[in-house]
């Protein structure tokens, strides 16, 4: 495996919705000697445009943000039968980052409206009629712990800062200033992990253990990198370029490239999500 050197430097804004045309795909992933086997690549975004901000909420199920005839609405495909739907009824904004809720087939995204205006709302799987969760609160991004708690980076200014709610009591609680846009449940622990801002301007990975809420350094992301995801309770991935590079936090304390997407022809990984059985992985790029 080869160890990871990074010339990016980071000048884009953490929470802006950039409209850049890129396109979602899902690939099996299994180990491999070197890393990791990237199998049936498929394509499930399907349309021109801004197509982005993954999740599952299934093994065969994803969400997305997707281009809707120039706005931004949630797309759910179907990865069996290949087929894609709208979920939600069409707003005066874009909806981003769809994440289905814990307990139930709603889904929560984050809007942002014609006139500024960005909000969490809850989307009714049987109507697709929204409602707003957090008054007056201007999330950019968020990740679920469970039905009760998630972790939020809410605007301030042109920062961003990290934010625990209880969406039963309505409480919010600002944890730490300077955060990064990426938030992500750990598998199979009781942690998530956040990222801030470093006097470098470079961004540390952190875990938060939400029974204490005592938070532990995980790593630095590599220089230019924003986005990450846990294949499982101990391995992260970030992607460069074509390439897939692995920080595993029971091994050295390094980043290795583990797999490479160049066959395919696809470049400028970004955002990535992972399937709840751990076999499957979204990942977004830019558009061919």
């Amino acid at each position: 495996m080869k160890k990871l050197l990074f010339l990016l430097t980071l000048t884009t804004t953490f929470f802006c919705f950039a409209q850049d045309n890129t396109d979602v795909y899902v690939v099996a992933i299994a180990p491999a000697y070197e890393g990791l086997q990237l199998l049936n690549l498929q394509k499930v975004s399907n349309n021109d445009g801004y197509n982005n901000q993954p999740s599952f909420p299934s093994n065969e199920t994803i969400l997305f943000a997707g281009n809707n005839e120039g706005q931004s609405d949630i797309a759910e495909y179907n990865l069996n039968s290949k087929t894609k739907k709208w979920f939600n009824k069409k707003t005066e904004g874009g909806e981003y980052s769809p994440q289905k809720f814990p307990t139930s087939n709603d889904v929560a995204a984050v809007r942002l409206d014609n006139d500024g205006l960005q909000r969490l709302y809850k989307y009714d799987s049987q109507t697709g009629k929204s409602t707003e969760l957090i008054k007056d609160l201007q999330i950019a991004y968020f990740a679920f712990y469970n039905y009760e708690k998630i972790l939020a980076t809410v605007l301030d200014s042109d920062k961003m800062n990290l934010v625990l709610i209880d969406l039963q009591s309505k409480k919010t609680d600002t944890l730490f200033y300077n955060a990064g846009r990426s938030l992500q449940k750990v598998p199979k622990t009781n942690s998530m992990s956040y990222s801030l801002v470093n006097e470098e301007g470079n961004l540390d990975l952190y875990l938060l253990d939400m029974n204490s809420y005592e938070n532990f350094f995980v790593t630095q992301l590599p220089i230019g990198i924003q986005d990450y995801v846990w294949i499982n309770d101990t391995q992260i991935l970030v992607g460069s370029g074509n390439k897939l590079y692995m920080y595993d936090t029971l091994g050295e304390s390094e980043w290795t490239r583990v797999a490479s997407l160049e066959d395919y022809g696809l470049k400028n990984i970004t955002r990535m999500a992972i399937s709840p059985n751990g076999k499957k992985l979204a990942i977004v790029t830019e558009s061919k």
